[in-house]
């Protein structure tokens, strides 16, 4: 049998409730990271070879691009990052001793060699932002994976080392992938779904992902819906800090992006604001401000990757193999559940359960009958004869029914019988739940219901026994 083409490929579950403890140097309650995305020089301009000028994150309001020719005012604007913003800001990060990644288009770091050697002297690390700074969501796979290695020989000629990280920005849904196979790259960031950094498996290689932000982003001033005022923009940077700051008082630490431009974050009118926000932050204690290579590192060394048999990744055979037998003799429910759209929000214990919860509740009145009448009496035939499945027998003795007085076995035998004679069904309960007094007390109660309200009851007790199934059988990394 083979693997179903139903598998949602997009990632819904992550770290779930419960995210690692990120464990950050010297116990730090955040991490805070700052980025300085270098652009100026490497944007859409017919100088640099591109249909049009540049109609992205300016001060023009209602920007569009000129084909075929310059736009004068749009290439001024990008040249005060370059000339006045970019130096703006590294007196600030320098005279203040915070470090920074830069994002650096490779094609805007060659023409820029006194930005180069400031960054270099500040040691700031610089990342790569492609080649150049434009749009790759219509891109073929080949042309941006030509562009992504051209980007890294000359990133390395005009810096004098590989990138570390990878950052495209105005990516297709191939860049992920394909900054893995390159598989040179400590990280890459061009996703924007969590607090933490995680991996994913690329193939053989494990590759780390670290989130980034469009949030605490001061590309807001050049957008709808943005940042008007310094005063707004600094609010929001405070109660992102603040927030994420209590998280991790809490025992949950987290890292928080701030994402920067040098024609933008630059001016004058608005990097004061950036600069209270640095000095707010710096008056906390327990704040771990990081370059991007060192969350890195560091996740690399306190989170390892860890490979474990993804549900969702598993074709058929294995699949049914494994959670057949989850609900009792009913292999069936493990096949329904495989043809649903499994993703990686199954291959966690709840997950896996939902899926084959799924199953056993669209199934017909009779089938979900077959499925109660799969399961054994408690401390019945069965078990004297040590005919039991194993879970079935692990289960049982989790609550001493495998070492009943003869007394209390005669009690269990005349209740299954009464019980089954009234519901056509044996009485089930998750025993995990209880102890032998406990169950006993439920047997008692649920004796004298009606049988509608028992089917409802039992069913309902099928799926909490399957749970406790589902969590011993996942490994690994599986929650």
């Amino acid at each position: 049998m083979n693997k179903t083409s139903t598998r949602y490929l997009r990632n819904m579950s992550g770290y779930g409730p419960t995210p690692p403890a990120a464990r950050w140097p010297s116990g730090a309650k955040i991490a805070v990271q700052f980025v300085i995305n270098y652009e100026e020089g490497g944007e859409n301009c017919i100088l640099h070879g591109d249909a049009a000028s540049e109609a992205f994150l300016s001060e023009i309001v209602g920007a569009a691009q000129w084909p075929g020719q310059r736009h004068w005012n749009m290439e001024s604007i990008y040249e005060y990052g370059a000339r006045a913003g970019f130096w703006r800001l590294h007196r600030l990060f320098t005279s203040m001793g915070i470090p920074a990644t830069v994002y650096g288009v490779a094609s805007a770091l060659a023409r820029s060699p006194e930005q180069v050697a400031a960054m270099q002297e500040a040691d700031w690390e610089i990342a790569s932002h492609g080649l150049k700074w434009i749009e790759y969501k219509d891109a073929d796979p080949e042309n941006e994976k030509a562009d992504m290695l051209e980007a890294i020989r000359l990133h390395e000629e005009v810096t004098g080392a590989k990138p570390l990280g990878w950052y495209t920005g105005r990516c297709s849904d191939n860049t992920v992938t394909l900054a893995s196979e390159i598989g040179i790259f400590d990280y890459i960031s061009d996703i924007y779904d969590d607090d933490l950094p995680y991996w994913i498996e690329a193939g053989e290689r494990d590759q780390l992902l670290i989130p980034y932000t469009l949030d605490c982003n001061d590309m807001r001033f050049a957008t709808a819906q943005g940042f008007n005022s310094g005063d707004q923009y600094f609010a929001y940077l405070k109660d992102t800090f603040d927030c994420l700051y209590e998280e991790g008082e809490a025992g949950t630490p987290k890292m928080m992006n701030i994402g920067l431009h040098c024609r933008l974050v630059g001016r004058p009118g608005r990097v004061m604001a950036l600069k209270r926000f640095m000095e707010y932050a710096q008056s906390k204690g327990d704040v771990w401000f990081a370059r991007r290579i060192d969350i890195a590192r560091h996740w690399q060394e306190a989170h390892p990757p860890v490979r474990f048999e993804r549900p969702s990744q598993m074709d058929e055979t294995r699949f049914v193999s494994l959670y057949g037998g989850i609900f009792e003799h009913s292999p069936w429910i493990a096949e329904r559940a495989f043809a649903l759209e499994l993703g990686p929000s199954h291959d966690t214990a709840v997950g896996l359960h939902s899926a084959l919860c799924r199953a056993f509740r669209a199934s017909s009145k009779e089938e979900k009958l077959s499925v109660l009448k799969a399961h054994p009496d408690l401390a019945g035939k069965l078990a004297a004869a040590k005919q039991l499945t194993a879970d079935s027998t692990s289960e049982q003795a989790s609550a001493g029914l495998d070492v009943l007085s003869d007394e209390e076995r005669a009690q269990f035998m005349a209740m299954n019988k009464t019980y089954m004679d009234k519901h056509g069904f044996p009485f089930i309960i998750a025993v995990r739940d209880h102890d032998k007094a406990s169950i006993l007390e439920a047997f008692t109660q649920r004796i004298e219901n009606d049988s509608d309200t028992e089917f409802a009851t039992a069913c309902k007790q099928v799926e909490r026994i399957a749970f406790y199934r589902v969590s011993d059988s996942l490994t690994g990394g599986a929650r």
